[in-house]
């Protein structure tokens, strides 16, 4: 990152890493190239943001149009308690995992690289949903250009393998450099992002660089005489320290599993509002991250109540029945929260 970065240039940077929205991330990125200073040494970072600019408002053009006008959209709007994006080598099962999951109907066959664009789908786990973005196999002689664009709005991915199969250490490795070709690195820190974005920025100050929370799937495990033994190994052998869970697509084994895990993992808090005078809406919770307070939710209800709100009222685990609290208090999972502006 170049020096001399005004703070102006810094707060919009953080708001685009913060953003999930396509739309709003489009408008940081005008922001970023609006503000930064203009000299050489940023050159190459603004020509990056341009691109960024253009790459997006493309794709949300095409999704206003509709798919038939340029083929699907390649930047998925994050829907539910976070997206989640499956990731794996060529015939690993990704696609009949997310079937299964989602029942999405998406297409599986025998036959590498079945999938070619993203495809979401909403994975119910209690009260909530997860979207699951099914993406193409990566593998060095099949790029996806778009990939890493795709993967800004992600909170974190699923990496899927073939757990019977035993080229899947090397496939790993494979993943991994294909993913740092487009500045993206899986992470096995969860606990960091659960107040935070996927897309922070690396050591060196990238503002792109992708940083994604990372749970191993070893699929066909229904195949494995001693699964725990061989996922074992294989982390081992692999030098990844993910979280793992043995699954498999065919049978459904470990697949039961796995939103409760996310929800652990991400660190989701469930939070349903009510207006004065009037019951809770309990059928579907505002979803937010574990340390998020009572402004996060007045800005999920409405952008402007964020900075109006003045006070809540709260029932449940964060304070006692009807407490009053200012807009800094955190959350628990199943407050019940009444805002005042």
């Amino acid at each position: 990152m170049p020096a001399n970065l005004s703070p102006e240039y810094k707060a919009a940077e953080a708001a685009y890493r913060k953003a999930r929205e396509p739309r709003e991330r489009l408008d940081c990125l005008r922001e970023m190239l609006r503000t930064i200073p203009k000299h050489k040494g940023t050159e190459r970072l603004q020509a990056d943001i341009k691109a960024r600019i253009k790459d997006l408002g493309d794709e949300i053009d095409v999704g206003r149009r509709g798919g038939g006008h340029g083929g699907p959209p390649l930047v998925i709007r994050p829907e539910g308690a976070a997206q989640i994006a499956l990731l794996g080598p060529a015939n690993a099962g990704k696609s009949l995992l997310h079937a299964r999951l989602t029942a999405s109907g998406a297409h599986d066959a025998p036959y590498p690289f079945t999938t070619q664009f993203p495809m979401p789908g909403m994975m119910p786990y209690e009260d909530i949903h997860f979207q699951l973005v099914d993406l193409p196999a990566l593998a060095a002689e099949h790029p996806v250009p778009w990939l890493q664009a795709t993967l800004q709005s992600a909170d974190a991915a699923l990496l899927v393998v073939d757990l019977g199969d035993p080229a899947c250490m090397d496939q790993i490795a494979e993943v991994q450099a294909t993913l740092a070709g487009r500045r993206v690195a899986l992470s096995d820190d969860w606990e960091a992002r659960s107040t935070a974005p996927a897309d922070t920025a690396d050591e060196e100050g990238d503002p792109f660089a992708l940083r994604l929370p990372t749970l191993l799937l070893a699929n066909k495990a229904d195949a494995i005489e001693h699964v725990d033994a061989e996922l074992d190994a294989l982390r081992d052998l692999a030098g990844v320290r993910y979280p793992a869970l043995a699954v498999s697509a065919t049978t459904g084994q470990g697949l039961h599993e796995l939103g409760a895990l996310l929800f652990r993992l991400l660190g989701v808090v469930r939070v349903y509002t009510k207006a004065p005078g009037h019951h809770a809406e309990k059928t579907r919770p505002f979803t937010l991250r574990r340390g998020e307070t009572v402004r996060d939710v007045a800005r999920l209800v409405h952008r402007d109540l964020e900075h109006s709100v003045r006070y809540a009222r709260v029932w449940g685990h964060s304070g006692f029945e009807g407490q009053q609290v200012g807009p800094e208090h955190a959350l628990a999972d199943r407050d019940t929260v009444e805002l005042h502006a």
